[in-house]
């Protein structure tokens, strides 16, 4: 047993923080695309191709669409199948936590200090942590911010990783170009410190040539999915939609205002402080890296987990440093007495123990009952499958991915399928926020409308003598024409 011994302080300081890691990551699954990830899943094992003609909308019935994220949901439905919600936290929770282990060993100093700034990155990038293909885009991100890392500054060439890397990223979400950009940004930042020699650790001229022709090799491999040539274009139409970062709150500038924000106001103020407080100059690479991530984040609130990714290893590796010269680090421990193996343990089990209750409240029925009651239409969708009611149906969006898992007899209106339905989000706002509601419900030939209760469309409705109230809750409205 003389093996507990080398349970020392730091070791379990590290390891008590990645098990609140995993607690804080560990959530009820009520993600509102969830639902159209799952069905799509299924759609895929049932039928094979994720390139299909729609199926679950009316208004873009037999439209092409192209699945980029297949591979991710079919796995997402594995894991439903599996264990429902209890699977999907998982697949949220280890995902968040392997992505935060790769940024650990991207960075250097005292565990104390990267423990510290991995609660700050984790605060940062936790806003976007949801049972949703974009996981793995957080996950592939941070594995590849190590190899590079590990190459630059220790040495250790892992490159031969990066094809099937980023091939697996391609096949699971369309952010594997992410991928592609930190790859070229960090190939410029090294040429850059080699052609002014800046920095402390260079990688040789060699080996970025190497990184050139093996990312060349990643990039052929790519067309190599179901989706083909076309692969390389989705990524680009999507972020094309000008819809999106009207309507859509992720794709908007941060709202400096609310709380999912202050994360990233924390990492942002713990990398310039330490910065500022090391004496190591930023290299050409962290000032790419950090300034182009920088930029996206303020451009896209969804692109604050890829901030994450890139400014928490600067910051411990810059916050090392500082510390280092000032003579503040505690100097590490091999081994522990007995006495206070015996205390890290009991308190790395107590912290386990919270963990597994966590895990164990947020995934149970009873949790997840009253989250889904407050968050979907379930007594709207309850009366829908059960009752007669035919035609076509009107619905919030937020709730599109919901009814196409739960009401499957009801193609939808609109989900949240942005690749899909591009700008027809606006003809969407124009139904629910002016009063054009006629003549499109007559376009599209709505006979059933499932709306927010209090929204100001079901206000109109009520006023509306052809359309009555078939049923209603707290949440949600279920409207029908009068003559049916």
């Amino acid at each position: 047993m003389s093996f507990l011994l080398l349970l020392t302080t730091e070791r379990s300081a590290i390891a008590i923080a990645f098990m609140l890691l995993f607690a804080m990551a560990s959530r009820v699954s009520i993600d509102p695309d969830m639902w159209w990830h799952l069905r799509l899943g299924e759609y895929i094992l049932e039928s094979g191709p994720p390139v299909y003609a729609d199926a679950f909308s009316h208004t873009h019935a037999s439209l092409i669409h192209r699945n980029h994220s297949w591979l991710a949901q079919v796995v997402m439905v594995g894991l439903w199948r599996l264990a429902g919600h209890l699977g999907l936290t998982l697949f949220v929770s280890l995902l968040a936590t392997g992505g935060m282990l790769f940024l650990y060993r991207a960075g250097a100093g005292s565990i104390y200090a990267q423990a510290f700034v991995l609660v700050i990155g984790a605060a940062c990038a936790a806003a976007f942590w949801s049972p949703r293909p974009q996981m793995l885009t957080f996950f592939f991100s941070a594995v590849l911010i190590y190899i590079l890392f590990e190459l630059k500054h220790n040495g250790r060439d892992r490159l031969w990783l990066l094809p099937p890397l980023l091939w697996l990223w391609g096949n699971c979400h369309g952010g594997f170009i992410i991928g592609f950009a930190l790859l070229g940004a960090f190939a410029l930042g090294e040429w850059t410190n080699c052609r002014f020699s800046l920095g402390e650790s260079r990688v040789p001229p060699r080996t970025i040539r190497k990184l050139l022709w093996i990312t060349l090799l990643s990039l052929a491999l790519m067309p190599l999915n179901p989706l083909g040539i076309e692969i390389f274009a989705l990524p680009f139409d999507t972020i094309g939609i000008g819809g999106l970062r009207e309507y859509i709150q992720e794709w908007q500038s941060p709202d400096f205002s609310q709380a999912q924000s202050w994360g990233f106001i924390l990492l942002l103020a713990a990398l310039f402080g330490a910065i500022s407080a090391s004496r190591r100059r930023l290299d050409a690479t962290e000032s790419i890296l950090v300034i182009g991530a920088l930029c996206l984040a303020l451009v896209s609130g969804r692109n604050l987990s890829l901030f994450a990714v890139v400014a928490t290893p600067i910051a411990s590796i810059h916050l090392d440093e500082a510390l280092s010269r000032k003579g503040w680090l505690i100097p590490r421990r091999i081994s522990e007495s007995p006495r206070r193996v015996a205390i890290n343990l009991t308190l790395i089990a107590l912290v386990a123990l919270g963990a597994i209750l966590h895990v164990e409240y947020v995934t149970s029925e009873k949790t997840v009952n009253r989250a889904l009651l407050l968050n979907f239409p379930v007594g709207a969708v309850r009366r829908l499958n059960a009752s007669p009611l035919a035609g076509k149906l009107f619905n919030s969006y937020n709730w599109g991915g919901y009814l196409i898992f739960a009401a499957r007899r009801h193609p939808v209106f609109i989900d949240g399928r942005t690749d899909l339905y591009r700008d027809f989000l606006d003809e969407y706002v124009t139904v629910v926020s002016a009063d054009s509601w006629r003549s499109l419900f007559e376009k599209w030939e709505i006979r059933i409308v499932l709306i927010e209760s209090t929204s100001n469309l079901a206000l109109q409705l009520d006023n509306a003598g052809d359309w009555r109230r078939e049923f209603n809750d707290d949440l949600a409205s279920i409207f029908v024409r009068s003559d049916q």
